[in-house]
């Protein structure tokens, strides 16, 4: 991840300007400078919680007002909460796993309709999100396998924030491997950074570099040329809690398009929403569709998209032009 302690700002180093594309509903062609990250003071600091589970880090922060009601063991105790929940899809989900419930549909031991509620239902909120995208979305493999990570980890997401707020906890953040939703207002400084381990998707939790009278939850996303360098550094604000970010940067092409077999012309694309099922649905639906989706899927949701080009140029929506 990034060396910190620098702050400079330098332009990005990119192939000659082209014409921007006529993406509909303001979506713009921006030139985005990148920064580095910048420490900050500290004054009170609660460390990130932090587990691994599917594939990757999941990292629970509690803002200072929350931390100091609760306690540690509250503290931990939230932790364990959170860590549970994913076990609990992970056990059931995973194709990686041969005893999870999906495994089992997909070598034929059980039928889908017998399998449980929950499959059921994160199935049937796939095949929503796939007429919702007019296919580009799916919830199938090219070999007839039903896969559903495309919303497990963002349903995981989700459920974990749902059982904090109903502790009482209202200023929190979750990042699930570059995948975050965030509640309340941070309340507190900490120091730079929050890689939160490895990340298989763009971008890292942040603190905010500058601290200001009313502290945000800031996201960083990052160069998927370059994981050193930061494109843009991005307050969650009241809609927009939630992000999630799609591409070919850290797994390769490991997303099925609708293009003719064609590549995305996409290498990231990072979504904010209100919901973390919204972004990260979208996330992979325009990666894997190209500027048609991302044209449409702007048109139609309320969100913002930073999506990075293979030639390094950047496409923002206006609600993003303004972030540093």
């Amino acid at each position: 991840m990034a060396a910190i302690g620098s702050d400079h700002e330098r332009t990005l180093a990119s192939s000659p300007v082209r014409p921007p594309p006529v993406l509909p509903h303001a979506v713009e062609f921006a030139r985005v400078a990148a920064r580095t990250a910048a420490r900050v003071s500290v004054d009170r600091t609660w460390p990130a919680l932090t587990f691994e589970t599917m594939g990757t880090m999941v990292s629970l922060r509690l803002a200072d007002s929350d931390a100091h009601t609760v306690g540690e063991s509250a503290r931990v105790e939230a932790a364990e909460l959170v860590k549970a929940m994913f076990r609990r899809w992970d056990e059931r989900f995973s194709l990686y796993r041969d005893d999870s419930e999906l495994s089992r549909i997909a070598r034929g031991d059980i039928r889908l309709t017998d399998s449980s509620a929950s499959v059921r239902d994160a199935y049937a909120l796939a095949l929503t999100w796939r007429d919702r995208s007019n296919g580009v979305f799916t919830p199938h493999r090219a070999d007839g396998v039903i896969d559903l990570s495309g919303v497990v980890k963002a349903l995981a997401i989700a459920e974990a924030g749902a059982a904090l707020t109903s502790q009482g906890l209202l200023n929190w953040s979750i990042n699930a491997g570059g995948d975050v939703l965030v509640s309340g207002e941070l309340e507190g400084r900490f120091e730079a950074w929050e890689s939160g381990g490895a990340m298989s998707t763009g971008h890292r939790m942040a603190a905010p570099a500058v601290v200001t009278e009313h502290p945000e939850w800031v996201v960083a996303i990052v160069n998927p040329a370059d994981r050193g360098d930061v494109l843009a550094s991005v307050p969650l604000r009241h809609p927009l809690r939630a992000v999630a970010t799609s591409g070919s940067a850290e797994r390769g092409e490991h997303i099925w398009t609708a293009l003719n077999g064609e590549l995305s012309p996409f290498r990231q694309v990072s979504v904010f929403a209100a919901d973390i099922v919204t972004a990260d649905v979208l996330a992979t639906a325009i990666v894997a569709g190209g500027e048609a989706t991302l044209n449409e899927m702007t048109a139609r949701f309320a969100i913002d998209v930073l999506a990075v080009l293979r030639d390094g140029q950047l496409l923002a929506t206006p609600g993003l032009r303004r972030a540093e």
